[in-house]
């Protein structure tokens, strides 16, 4: 029975790049039903809610999900573009694709990061690492604050470093929570050595800031070393988050399997991004217990909208990414060597690797490149 694929191509150049992912996924012969469904900015625009229910529906009876690109701006600049009927009715945008993270639960961020030979933007062409990133929690779990209730103001108040702030008003500070559990430690960081284990990978990394976010980073650490003890055959390292950052520009070859908070994950993922040719080869993973999201991690470029000149690779990855997830790695793979090849050749060139090439001939030349 062929798989049911949930396919939002949201705004910009997701739309494109999702119909380059079409291309490639029709040649290797993936066989499945797809259903297009509803999100992005002008959902927001004429509705107030840029993930309708009836995109969370859809999900929900899917075997997966392909994702191409979301816009997003400030609160206040989300409200002006709003309809007028529905300005001033206290609407307030929140990321559809952080929505999705923690209605499905999809704890793992995976984000592949590998050189592919002949890329002139690889920083080296030995790096082929994976960041693991927590999804649900942390920095992006959305529990904010502004102005702060009074209740908690005098729960902070028994803390002796608001010191500092007894003398601002309530409308004078604003508080973002960095909430971590113990579930969500454990199993990011399980997945992540899961992940090494079954893939051949010979060391796992923990990156955080426990020596000065002592609590939540420590939790996550503390959690890391005993779990490490259940894979003697996998190196367990550690590093602090600013010094990881230095230390990937410096030798990215010696790290193999990272595993991060949603912020610092957020951010080290990024860094590898780029050391492996940029956004347009980055690929992620939203990935839960029975449902994952595949994504190109950039944005959804308004300026370069409509022109099909940006490079699809990073949603082509996303694509392979779902294969393996649903079980077809013969296909994955066939994916993964045939970007390989296109790259190596340096015949087919987006503009970002100092071609002419358009998006679609990019995704042909993929296709073509299928054994």
């Amino acid at each position: 029975m062929p798989h049911k694929i949930a396919v939002l191509p949201g705004d910009g150049v997701g739309k494109e790049v999702i119909e380059a992912a079409m291309i490639v996924l029709e040649k290797v012969g993936f066989k499945a039903t797809y259903e297009y469904g509803d999100i992005g900015w002008e959902f927001w625009k004429k509705e107030g809610d840029p993930l309708p229910k009836r995109t969370i529906e859809l999900l929900k009876n899917s075997s997966a999900a392909l994702f191409g690109a979301i816009t997003s701006k400030p609160k206040e600049e989300a409200e002006k573009e709003l309809i007028p009927a529905l300005q001033n009715k206290g609407l307030i945008y929140r990321s559809p694709i952080v929505r999705l993270r923690q209605i499905f639960d999809l704890y793992a961020n995976i984000r592949p990061c590998k050189a592919y030979k002949g890329n002139p933007l690889n920083y080296k062409d030995n790096i082929d690492l994976v960041v693991f990133r927590e999804n649900t929690e942390g920095l992006y779990a959305g529990v904010e604050f502004y102005p702060i209730p009074e209740e908690l103001r005098k729960t902070l108040d028994k803390h002796p470093n608001m010191r500092k702030f007894k003398d601002m008003n309530n409308e004078e500070i604003s508080i973002s929570t960095r909430i971590f559990t113990k579930k969500g430690c454990k199993r990011i960081v399980k997945a992540a050595f899961e992940y090494a284990k079954n893939n051949g990978r010979r060391s796992v990394t923990i990156v955080e800031k426990p020596n000065v976010i002592r609590e939540t980073s420590g939790m996550m650490v503390r959690e890391a070393r005993e779990i490490s003890k259940e894979y003697p055959e996998i190196e367990y390292m550690e590093a602090n988050v600013d010094a990881m950052a230095m230390w990937l520009v410096k030798n990215p070859e010696k790290y193999d399997v990272l595993v991060s908070s949603n912020m610092f994950g957020d951010i080290i993922s990024d860094l590898s991004a780029q050391l492996v040719g940029g956004l347009g080869f980055a690929s992620s993973g939203n990935v839960g217990k029975d449902f994952a999201v595949f994504e190109p991690t950039h944005g959804s470029a308004p300026k370069y909208a409509g022109l099909y000149k940006v490079n699809p690779v990073a949603m082509i990855l996303a694509s392979a990414l779902m294969l393996e997830f649903l079980g077809e790695q013969d296909k994955k793979q066939a994916i993964e060597k045939a970007v390989g090849k296109v790259i190596a050749e340096k015949k087919v060139r987006t503009y970002d690797l100092g071609g002419t090439n358009t998006t679609l001939e990019m995704a042909n030349a993929i296709a073509q490149a299928i054994d």
